[in-house]
This record gives structure tokens, sequence and C-alpha cells, in this order.
């Protein structure tokens, strides 16, 4: 299984690299998205220069007319053999229908203009060997009621989709889209990103929020899980998007409609630069939320005279005057995290960040509660801020007995000579607490067990059945030789994610392997780049992911068997007290 992505990969998502479609699909194993486009985008330059639509207000009957062209758009490009077949600049079409759409006064009207555009596509002849729902395996069924909701689509234009739906072919051609083989997760090779349209343009802003929300609706494995239902997410976000009157309002804008997915993986990559707070510097101290508050974890190396002399363990309530808890609040919605633990891991990161020059920190130490006069500097990287293990050599000895081995710098091709050298050991601690340097879920397992056992279950999508998602064969880790006889503890947080926690599952059904920490991330799956309007990027997590009884891992993260939580009052002495706890419990008898 080519699982994700690697460390440098997650580091350069963080940092907005260019062209990142291409690089994640790469660093995955998979081919490059930017596939040849086909002769439909060859023939078609109608809108090469922009869409010319202009929007300053939406009435309540063009948003409720959008929403429905926008659900229509994805429905044809998954199920029309004429655009599945990649006959048509689908991006185009809808830049074609969207004034008709506009100018419709009311549903009715709206609904009219849809008919006729579909019946202008041609009639879907009967299928000779057509498509169907098989009930083996069928995890999550396609979310298509809404085709016999008369009240939504009146009777002709949602007789139409139902012949459409009811005439697709067992073949399942997509144009649009393909399945990675063998891990299944699908690959958007065809979106074009129209990286040298001039924003503000209304029409290009809402296909690309039509372009994510139905790669969600028809394409992400994870759609049920998030606490709201997706077509609220379409309404709510399409004025904003669609009024949005410059590049950075609409950037926020789609920011804002991905992170309502709840999938750490899903961000806005390529524009982090818009995502309070804004600017390019920041206070040399790394921090992290510790009982729920904004904690010092130390100042960066060499810059702690800018940091206003920051301690470890000190408290930050505000930020020029800005309640932190507020300021959380308010940058909430654009921080896209499955679970809270990974989003205020995401915040911490940038929590400090501003215009170069001076800001006043008001800071809690221990019962002092002081104002410190502190420099934002220009943002260097900061290795701490990627992982929560311990410095120094993979492989360190934290006793005579006890091993400790981190993920972080393990490379597979020495996994046996380290598992050679702590044979004898009375306890090995592995820490997960980063993002694994290479993917060592089999090679290192396999030092665990002493018997093959199930440790995952994949979902994957269907082409046949856009939307609907089917379970794949369970992953299973086979013994090598001896099994390590110590006892193994296994260290995760919020920062362990994705490979991470899919290594954790494997590494967890040995027999004397105990997983200490917090709860993770909760983003596993491999991922899939998708391009957007205006030369923008995002992610989904391509593949579902679960335990093999069926058990969810989204949003969910790894739940440890001992929950240990790090303590302002830890912080402060230096302690690692999940790693202390790890050592307790090799010790105990």
């Amino acid at each position: 299984m080519s699982h994700l992505y690697p460390r440098r990969l997650r580091m350069a998502l963080r940092h907005r690299i260019g062209s990142l479609a291409c690089f994640l699909v790469f660093a995955a194993g998979l081919a490059c998205a930017q596939q040849a486009p086909g002769p439909a985008f060859d023939a078609d330059h109608a809108f090469d220069a922009g869409s010319r639509i202009t929007l300053t207000t939406l009435t309540p009957a063009q948003t409720d007319n959008l929403v429905i062209l926008g659900k229509v758009w994805g429905f044809l490009k998954y199920h029309h053999p004429v655009v599945t077949s990649g006959r048509l600049q689908w991006d185009y079409q809808l830049l074609r229908v969207l004034p008709r759409v506009l100018a419709a006064p009311d549903r009715a009207a709206g609904n009219a203009v849809l008919q006729a555009w579909v019946e202008a596509l041609g009639e879907v002849p009967p299928c000779t060997a057509c498509a169907s729902l098989a009930p083996a395996g069928l995890h999550l069924r396609p979310a298509l009621a809404w085709l016999d909701d008369a009240s939504l689509l009146g009777p002709g234009l949602g007789g139409a989709l139902r012949r459409i739906y009811a005439r697709r072919p067992a073949a399942g051609t997509q144009f649009y889209v393909s399945l990675h083989e063998p891990v299944g997760n699908p690959v958007f090779g065809r979106e074009l990103a129209y990286p040298d349209i001039a924003l503000p343009d209304a029409g290009f802003q809402l296909l690309a929020l039509f372009r994510f929300w139905n790669i969600v609706a028809y394409w992400a494995p994870y759609r049920e899980v998030a606490d709201e239902p997706w077509d609220d997410v379409l309404r709510e976000a399409l004025p904003r998007v669609a009024l949005a009157p410059d590049r950075a309002g609409f950037e926020l804008a789609m920011m804002a409609a991905i992170a309502r997915l709840q999938d750490t993986h899903a961000n806005l990559w390529s524009a982090l630069r818009v995502r309070p707070p804004v600017g390019d510097c920041h206070v040399p101290a790394t921090l992290r939320f510790v009982e729920q508050r904004a904690v010092v974890t130390g100042p960066a190396a060499g810059e702690a005279a800018a940091a206003g002399g920051l301690q470890a363990g000190d408290v930050i309530e505000q930020i020029d005057g800005v309640p932190v808890a507020r300021l959380v609040d308010a940058w909430r919605p654009y921080y896209a995290a499955s679970n809270e633990p990974a989003r205020l891991r995401d915040i911490a990161g940038r929590l400090t960040g501003g215009a170069c020059g001076a800001a006043t920190l008001r800071l809690r130490r221990g019962d002092d509660v002081r104002d410190v006069a502190v420099t934002r500097v220009p943002r260097q990287r900061q290795a701490a801020a990627e992982t929560h293990d311990r410095e120094g050599e993979t492989l360190q000895w934290l006793a005579e007995d006890i091993a400790y081995l981190k993920l972080s710098s393990l490379r597979r091709a020495d996994v046996a000579a380290h598992m050679a050298a702590v044979e004898r050991s009375r306890g090995l601690v592995i820490d997960l607490r980063s993002y694994p340097r290479e993917f060592v879920v089999f090679a290192l397992g396999a030092y665990l067990v002493g018997q093959p056992g199930e440790f995952a279950r994949f979902t994957k999508g269907d082409l046949a059945n856009p939307g609907a998602f089917y379970w794949t064969p369970a992953a299973t880790l086979r013994p090598q030789g001896r099994r390590y006889a110590g006892k193994v503890m296994v260290l995760v947080d919020e920062i362990s994610q994705s490979q991470a926690e899919y290594t954790t599952m494997a590494l967890r059904i040995g027999p004397r392997v105990t997983v200490i920490g917090s709860t993770t991330a909760g983003a596993d799956g491999n991922i899939s780049p998708v391009s957007l309007p205006g030369g923008l990027s995002t992610v989904i997590s391509g593949i579902g992911v679960f335990y093999p009884d069926g058990r969810p891992t989204q949003r969910v993260g790894i739940v440890p068997d001992i929950t240990v939580l790090p303590s302002i009052a830890g912080v402060r002495a230096g302690r690692d007290e999940v790693l202390d706890a790890a050592i307790a419990e090799i010790r105990r008898p």
C-alpha cells in the first residue's frame, strides 16, 4: 500500500509549495495528475480569458437555482455518457448555462432552463449491461435521494435525471476521474486549474465550489462523518464564494468551505498565506495547546532575545490585547481538521503570526501575570513544531534494559539491525509522535506478531456507481522469524497523523503492544489531490481506513490504551510525561 506522503511532503504541504497537485501524486507513487485534457478541451476556448460573469448580490431565488445547478452539473459530470466520455469541456458548459440560470426569476423557471440543458445533451440510450448497486460489500450508498424530490426538481427535470441514472452502463467509464490501483483512491487527472484567470470572476469562483463539492459528494469516502449534511455546505458557502470581491476573499471562502469537510488532509494548501493570522513573521517560540491553553514549550534556538524571555510553561493569555480564546474562535473556521486536537495543533503553529516588528503578549507564569514585549521576526523552519519525539539518534537506550526507537528518522533498511540490537531488552518504546520518515508498517510490524493478523480494512469508490463505496480485502501483518518478546509501548498524540496512524493500527495488534498518549489527528487514507480554478489546490482523503471490525478511524483517530496528556507543570519542568508513563508501564510487573 503506497500510504500517503513522506515527512518531506508534509513539510511542503504546510509551507505553500507551488504546483502542488502533481507533486502530491508523484510522492504518493501515482501518475502525475495533470493528464492530457483530451479533444473536448482542445476545441473549446470560449472562456479561456474569463467567464464574463459579474455578481454583486444574489437573490434567494438565484441562490436556490444555483444550488440545484451545482448538483445537476455534478450529477451529469459523472453519469451522462456525453460528459463521461470526454466529448464536452464540461467546465465551460457550466459557464454557458450560468447566465440563463441567474436570469430565471424562480425555481420553476430555473428548473425549465436546466431541463432544456439536459435534453440538449441527447437522450441516453438504454444500456445492455446496466450498472447496479451490488449489496455484497457495500459500505456507503450514493447520496441521490434528491433525484426523487419533486418539490426540488419538478417532474420534468427530475424524470430526465432519473432516466440517465437508470441507464448508466456497468462499464463505468469516467473521463474526469480514475481509480489508482491497487489502492483505489481517486485520481482527478483532468481537472484544470485555470491559473491565469483574473479574479474576481464569479463564474470561475462558482466552478471551484461546484467542482470541490461534487468531488466530495461522489468520491470522498468519509463524507458521512462530517457534523453537518454536505448539502448545507453547498447552500451556505455559495454566496460567500460567488460574491467574494477579490482573490483573497475567494480563497478564504473556499478555505472555509473545504474546512467543513472536517478532513485534516483537505486544506487549501496553495493559499495558506491568507489564513489568519496573516503575516510573514512570528514570535520565535514553539507553542502547544496544553490543558486547553496556549503554552510555550520553548523559545526558538538562537532567537531568545526576540522571544522576550519566554520560558517553557508560560501560558499566553493575550496577543496584542486580544484574548487567545477569542482569536481561536475567530480563526477556527479556516483551519481544516478532522478533530479539535489537530485543529489546535495547527493553530498553535501560527498563533503568534503577524506583521514583523513589536508585539505584546500577556503571560501567566504560575501565579504571576505580566505583559511582555516581544518582536515578530521572519518565520523560519522549526523542526520542533513537526515532532514531539526525542532529539538524537533513531535508536537510543533509556536504561540498560529499555530501548527507544523513533520513526521520524527510521529507515526501512535499518529495521532489522535495530530490532536485532534490542532483541534481549525488557521493553521497547516506539515513538510515533511524528510523521514516519519511511513506510515501515510491515518491516517493523513483522517483529511484533507471532502469527498473521488483520489490522485494517479499506473502502474505495466505484466508477460505475459514483458515490458508492465498497469494502476491499483487509490488510494483514505477517510475522518474520522470532517475535520480539519484551513489552512494546507505542507513543502517539495530535502530531500522529495519516501514515503514523496507519502504522499504529498495525503495530498495536502485537500481543505485547500498548498504545500510550492522546487522541491522534484522525486523518487516514491515501490522499487524492484536486486542482481548483485560480491555480488553487486541495487534497482529500481518498480511501476509507477502518479497523477490521469496521470501526472508524477518520475524525476519531487512534484512541490510546492508556491516555496520558501533557500538563503545564510537566512542560515547565521539562518532563516528557507520555514517555515517563511508557517507561513506568514497562517497569510494571
